[in-house]
């Protein structure tokens, strides 16, 4: 089979800076690098110009706002591509003609207890279920994402498709940011939001031996999510003993893995899990959770806690804090588990996808045809 014409929902390269954001300015990135004679036609509101991309690559951009913005692109699709990867929404593979592989990242807008996003729980408990029905295969990012999605709708078994996310090259730097004690901090990583579990963490934290906290500040890194009272609320208890940062560059993010003592990360779900990963890479000792996609990706260069119990975080997070030979045992782990994922192997599952996506029409329009 020849080169594709693909077609890429891409408007997260440009308009998120975490999360799907991340993951698609790293396939677009690992897609540049490869040498397939595929073509991409790039669909968003704005182009993002953070990576080279060369003349396989076409930006189209259509300032319109949501349903009409899905209409339309659907339309160009359609006329101008074999298959559409629909990588930043459900909503697009209602309307296309062709082939249509949408990526799901996770499926926290179906557990009430991990309380989502009050708009993402309606954008997609409405979409995603006619997306199960139109599209031609379903792109995961974990196998506990793959389950969850079949749990919740049966239609996609036999459509599922893992493929795991990547390290991003982009996280290198030196410098930390300003007021933090290199070397000796726990850090925390996330959008500040329920299921990041960082209430608990905090409550986990502060019942620590008062020298230990003081040898150890807990960092915070993250953007503004929502139902974000409690969370700062148990932030701003600890006083001088926590440094919440907010969003910080890829620099200095990488500075911040790189020199903690602990990277903790109690999450209560995750489609991914993409910071536990990143700091592997970095050689930070990672505390993680035992449940969700999470395992997945720490395997055995993590510790492990039960992320509902407090008194676990505690025990977890003390025992490595007070374990300097521990920590080093799980620094030395993490870049080597980080190296089992890559950013290119993810794009090759999803060109595989993509192109078996392709043929499959061809073929059937074939025998439509005989």
């Amino acid at each position: 089979m020849g080169g594709l014409r693909i077609g890429i929902d891409a408007r997260g390269a440009a308009d998120e800076p975490a999360g799907r954001g991340r993951a698609g300015r790293e396939l677009l990135r690992a897609l540049a690098a490869r040498d397939e004679d595929h073509s991409y036609r790039l669909y968003a509101r704005r182009a993002w110009d953070g990576a080279t991309l060369d003349e396989r690559f076409g930006w189209r951009l259509d300032g319109s706002r949501d349903v009409v913005w899905h209409w339309r692109t659907a339309r160009a699709a359609s006329r101008e591509c074999d298959v559409l990867l629909s990588s930043d929404s459900y909503l697009t593979t209602w309307f296309v003609r062709i082939p249509a592989v949408p990526i799901v990242y996770d499926l926290i807008p179906f557990e009430p207890a991990l309380r989502p996003r009050g708009r993402s729980v309606v954008i997609e408990r409405l979409t995603l279920g006619p997306a199960v029905r139109r599209s031609a295969a379903l792109i995961c990012i974990s196998q506990a994402t793959a389950d969850a999605l079949v749990r919740h709708f049966p239609a996609a078994r036999g459509k599922e498709v893992v493929a795991p996310l990547g390290v991003s090259p982009a996280l290198t730097g030196d410098e930390l940011p300003a007021g933090v004690p290199a070397g000796r901090y726990v850090l925390a990583v996330g959008t500040l939001e329920p299921r990041k579990n960082l209430p608990r963490l905090v409550d986990a934290y502060a019942s620590l031996d008062g020298a230990l906290q003081r040898r150890h500040p807990l960092v915070v890194v993250g953007p503004t999510g929502w139902q974000t009272g409690e969370t700062l609320d148990a932030l701003h208890s600890l006083g001088d003993r926590c440094c919440v940062l907010g969003f910080v560059s890829d620099a200095e993010l990488a500075a911040l893995y790189r020199e903690c003592a602990v990277f903790a990360y109690p999450s209560l779900g995750e489609g991914f899990g993409l910071p536990v990963l990143e700091a592997l890479a970095a050689g930070a000792p990672v505390l993680t959770s035992d449940r969700s996609s999470l395992p997945e990706v720490g395997g055995d260069a993590v510790a492990y806690c039960d992320p509902t119990d407090t008194a676990a975080i505690a025990g977890a997070l003390g025992a490595l804090l007070g374990d300097p030979a521990r920590r080093a045992q799980l620094a030395a782990r993490g870049p080597v588990r980080a190296a089992s994922f890559s950013w290119d192997r993810y794009a090759e599952r999803v060109l595989a996808t993509l192109a078996a996506a392709a043929e499959h029409r061809i073929e059937q329009l074939a025998r439509d045809g005989a």
